[in-house]
Formats: structure tokens, C-alpha cells, sequence
């Protein structure tokens, strides 16, 4: 019986079957998840660094990671060996 005349079942498993993180929730999960995640660490590393216009692009465009990346990789460093953060600001006193 044809999809028009009540038979959904292929088109539920067009779009909802084959496991649950190749469906369409659970790719707009993970997208959501990977998004937060990186969206979260770049915001914080630019925090601390007091970088305020990068804190502010974070904030407002949502790239799905890809610019969070690029900022951690090429501008904070995080994942190079022996960097530190900047710390602009107050200084701790003795």
C-alpha cells in the first residue's frame, strides 16, 4: 500500500529508524552536544583570557564548533605543549 494512503511505515523508517544517533533527533543531539561543548570551552578560555570581542562572537554565532576550534588550536594554543594562559587583569597580591 502506497505512503498516500496510510501505509508509513517506510517513511517512519526513512527518517527515524536505523539506529538512534543516524536518525534525525539523534543527529540534532549530538550536533547540539558537540556544539555546547566546544562552545562552552572556547567561551571560558576566552574568559580568562579577557578577550572580550572573541567572548562576544562566541556568544552570539554558533558555527557548530568550527570556530571555537580554530580559536583553541591557533589563537589560545590549548592544545600545544607548554602553554599557559594569559591573564590579563588583577594581579594576585602577597
Amino acid at each position: 500500500m502506497p505512503w498516500y494512503l496510510g501505509n508509513n511505515v517506510s517513511v517512519h523508517n526513512m527518517w527515524w529508524g536505523g539506529g538512534w544517533l543516524w536518525s534525525i533527533p539523534g543527529v540534532f543531539i549530538f550536533l547540539a552536544a558537540w556544539s555546547v561543548v566546544w562552545t562552552g570551552l572556547a567561551l571560558w578560555h576566552a574568559g580568562r583570557r579577557c578577550e572580550k570581542w572573541w567572548f562576544i562572537f562566541f556568544l552570539l554565532v554558533h558555527t557548530a564548533g568550527i570556530a571555537e576550534i580554530l580559536y583553541l588550536v591557533f589563537v589560545a594554543k590549548i592544545f600545544s605543549s607548554g602553554a599557559k594562559p594569559i591573564t590579563k587583569g588583577r594581579k594576585k597580591s602577597r
